[in-house]
């Protein structure tokens, strides 16, 4: 179901964008559902953590989405860990979760 996201392309977002309503939310969840919405500082963002057999493996994961968010011109919190990588996407400009967090999403899933 992602595949319908991570053909998608994320748009230029704005101040003024609307954050993804509770039904959006519930429908794009289906969509990623290895993705939590998490609340930090009363902003939304979507979460997923990553795991992997060591430090150089989860390294060269974290590049590849480093690589994604400049392609999208989105960019997520990334979090390197021995053999873990949390990212976490949400829009800054909006303080919260549009559309483009979930494209996002989908797209780093498919990185594996």
């Amino acid at each position: 179901m992602s595949n319908e996201l991570s053909i998608q392309q994320c748009e230029a977002c704005h101040s003024d964008a609307p954050k993804v309503s509770d039904d959006e939310l519930k429908s794009l969840l289906k969509q990623v559902p290895d993705w939590l919405p998490e609340v930090h500082n009363n902003v939304m963002m979507l979460a997923r953590e990553y795991t992997f057999k060591n430090y150089k493996l989860a390294w060269a994961f974290a590049n590849k989405v480093s690589e994604l968010a400049e392609s999208e011109f989105h960019h997520p919190a990334i979090l390197l860990e021995w053999g873990k990588v949390k990212v976490t996407w949400w829009t800054h400009s909006i303080g919260g979760l549009h559309k483009n967090d979930f494209i996002c999403a989908a797209k780093t899933d498919q990185l594996l």
